[in-house]
């Protein structure tokens, strides 16, 4: 399947490709040279709300993934592919998630574009399996099985102050003469992710527990790690499974139930199903945490953000913690 997707986007890209030089390319230039802005493509929500947070009015900000859509699943639409020749910036996060990206790069033509693979501005940690029939977590390193990096690096506060800090050099370096605007809206966005992220320390430094509970996929390693949080989960990273194995759902409602955890986790867009079968035998609650990946139509439309968003998780946290 997935090689047959690449074969159609190859295609795709190829199409577009052919139909952009037929097109009027006076027109194109005209469109460009009218915008006082310069144009910015990001591929998922927290890049997005990074650069519209440090660019405030002064870029044109496009984000490819629509508000509700499952990220996972996204494949660039023929519109998509021609924002991102036509961009300035083009800023996606690397992984296997964004295999596609490099096969629309290459086709493009557009020499002064810069591009960010986010992946590479912060420090990288190896994806966790997990064995509940042994009932602990199995540790990684790079000699292991060929294991991946986990690419879910904005749920780190402390990497989404590093990820908006890469975003305002760029946005200065193209676009030098509002250098001082994106200067001073990164400091204030910096300082509410440090209030942000002194918030999730006290919560868990004062915590009677230390171990969250995720009856669900778990893109949360970078969150966890920064606070030095255990975790239980039913799948790790974000796996292609669709169902747990019983001795993981055995094992999850027995730890559940043994330590009175008060609250089950499930990630936005999920149904919930296990978090659910777990809160019935345990007697635990279940609440949504956020991987901020991505946003519902409703959440977008009121202006839901990556730090709103954080928030609320900071809420759920305490609760599910003490």
């Amino acid at each position: 399947m997935k090689k047959f997707l690449s074969f159609a986007l190859s295609l795709l890209i190829i199409f577009i490709t052919a139909f952009s030089f037929s097109s009027c390319s006076s027109d194109k230039e005209n469109v460009k040279k009218d915008s006082s802005k310069i144009s910015v493509v990001t591929t998922i929500f927290p890049y997005y709300d990074f650069t519209r947070s440090i660019a405030g009015d002064k870029a044109d900000i496009k984000l490819l993934l629509s508000p509700g859509s499952e990220p996972h699943s996204y494949e660039p639409s023929p519109s998509d592919i021609v924002a991102i020749e036509n961009c300035d910036i083009f800023i996606y996060n690397g992984g296997e998630s964004d295999e596609w990206v490099e096969s629309v790069l290459e086709s493009i033509d557009n020499k002064n574009m810069k591009v960010m693979r986010m992946m590479d501005y912060v420090d990288l940690l190896y994806e966790q399996s997990i064995d509940h029939d042994e009932h602990e977590h199995e540790e990684n390193d790079e000699h292991e099985h060929g294991k991946e990096y986990d690419e879910h690096i904005w749920t780190s506060i402390k990497n989404a102050e590093k990820l908006s800090g890469a975003i305002c050099d760029e946005l200065s370096a193209c676009d030098f003469a509002n250098k001082e605007i994106y200067a001073k809206n990164t400091d204030i966005y910096l300082s509410k992710l440090q209030t942000l992220d002194s918030e999730m320390s006290d919560i868990v430094n004062n915590a009677k527990r230390k171990t969250v509970v995720f009856g669900d996929r778990f893109p949360f390693l970078y969150f966890v790690t920064d606070y030095s949080l255990e975790y239980e989960c039913a799948f790790p990273g974000c796996s292609s499974e669709t169902e747990p194995s019983i001795s993981t759902v055995t094992h999850m409602i027995d730890f559940t139930r043994n330590n009175q955890v008060p609250v089950v986790f499930y990630l936005e867009f999920s149904n919930g199903k296990v978090a659910k079968l777990i809160s019935e035998d345990s007697g635990a609650k279940t609440m949504r945490f956020s991987s901020c990946h991505n946003v519902t139509k409703d959440e977008f439309a009121d202006g839901s953000s990556y730090i709103s968003l954080m928030e609320q998780n900071a809420n759920a946290l305490k609760e599910a913690l003490n």
